[in-house]
């Protein structure tokens, strides 16, 4: 699996002595394998979850156990943050029943405080497994929600979604009808779960639904939407398909996510004019003879450089705390949706490129119509390399992600 390759390249990755400088301000809030044994996590991958002030994540390695964790971020009141491990995988060794790596998965909270998310490996059949963490005084308490057993679906990589009345959707990377992977519904039912595969064909990326229930993800090569048939089924219309090449993007990884208008926003690993990625937005055509598809806009294709470590085979490139060799450019968004702010401007990460290589957290600024990209920061290792994912921001313009590589760091960009 692509991910979890990087994820073994890049722990391996030198130390930076120097940092850039910037107009904005990183801080890193946490850094993981800061107690013996990375017993606090290691390689945080997936979103934060913001929740009463607190932040809440998965690492894919490390805790008791080095299966992957689930934890919480709080203000100590200092100005700085204590993490609290709120689960260990892989608790009743050898067999994981209870999950083992939540690679890239983030986590959601129902109304109850409920804790959701997915474990790649582990469960019943070791094709990983959907969870439920619920709160019991000062500790929580795990149940097993679903385990895969490949026909319906295999090693899910990303979170999850839920419905009004409760309903938990998914992907998985592997297995269903064809092997490539499957959409998912689990469905209280009973006091249990019943799971259906409303999709057969999934990814590494996480799914986004509108108002009226329709459900958006992509696969390693198009967008889809599933549309609910009123019949308890659901209606897959593939919506776009990359075709790669400089007009396009190629490889789409990555949450999309709507405007209020009803647009479609994601990146794309790799294509666009550089093949270092893109930032593309599909808007649905109301009217003509085209009505009812959809027409799509480039907004920004990454630059990219040569030997910069911006392409797969180009990957495990050193550079020197000058950044000789890389680019100020990000490159390759790696399963980074985007987030908007309220002047319509774009926000995200980039695996790959910045001043050392390591990965960038950018802004895309609205500008009539176009959109100005900048480097908000370059990370360098010592403060975080290779993030993953998409951002939280909040109301003061404040941005906050997970960087993997390295152990792996929780930080917070400042305008």
């Amino acid at each position: 699996m692509k991910r979890i390759y990087f994820i073994c390249l890049f722990l391996c990755l030198t130390t930076f002595a120097a940092r850039p400088a910037h107009a904005q301000t990183e801080t890193v809030l946490y850094n993981f394998c800061s107690q013996y044994n990375c017993s606090d996590g290691e390689a945080p991958g997936g979103n934060l979850t913001s929740n009463g002030g607190n932040f809440y994540g998965t690492t894919g390695f490390g805790g008791l156990y080095g299966d992957g964790t689930v934890f919480e971020l709080s203000p100590n009141g200092n100005g700085g943050w204590n993490e609290t491990v709120l689960y260990n995988f892989c608790s009743n060794q050898p067999f994981c029943f209870d999950g083992r790596y939540p690679t890239y998965s983030s986590v959601i909270f129902d109304s109850q405080g409920n804790l959701y998310g997915t474990t790649v490996w582990g469960g019943a059949d070791n094709y990983g497994e959907v969870f439920e963490l619920s709160p019991a005084g000062a500790s929580w308490t795990e149940a097993v929600l679903f385990s895969f057993a490949n026909s319906d679906g295999a090693h899910p990589i990303s979170g999850l979604i839920m419905d009004p009345a409760g309903n938990l959707y998914g992907t998985t990377l592997f297995g269903g009808a064809n092997g490539y992977g499957t959409v998912f519904e689990l469905s209280p039912s009973g006091g249990g779960w019943t799971e259906q595969v409303i999709y057969d064909a999934g990814g590494d990326s996480g799914l986004t639904m509108d108002t009226a229930g329709n459900i958006y993800g992509t696969t390693t090569l198009a967008v889809f939407e599933l549309s609910p048939n009123g019949n308890g089924g659901w209606n897959p219309t593939v919506i776009h398909t990359f075709p790669s090449g400089a007009k396009d993007g190629s490889v789409p990884w990555g949450t999309p996510v709507l405007d209020k208008a009803g647009n479609l926003y994601g990146t794309t690993y790799e294509g666009g004019a550089h093949n270092d990625g893109t930032v593309y937005k599909l808007t649905p055509v109301t009217k003509g003879k085209n009505k009812g598809t959809w027409k799509e806009r480039i907004l920004y294709s990454f630059k990219g450089g040569t030997n910069d470590g911006c392409n797969p085979e180009e990957a495990g490139i050193v550079f020197d705390t000058a950044g000789k060799g890389g680019t100020k450019d990000g490159c390759n968004p790696q399963g980074a949706g985007i987030v908007f702010d309220t002047a319509g401007d774009i926000y995200g990460t980039t695996y790959n490129g910045g001043t050392y290589g390591l990965g960038t957290v950018y802004e895309l600024v609205a500008d009539d119509g176009k959109y100005k990209e900048k480097v908000l920061w370059s990370f360098n290792s010592t403060d975080g390399a290779n993030p993953s994912d998409s951002l939280i921001l909040d109301s003061a313009g404040n941005l906050y992600g997970t960087a993997e590589s390295g152990g792996g760091v929780v930080f917070e960009v400042t305008p």
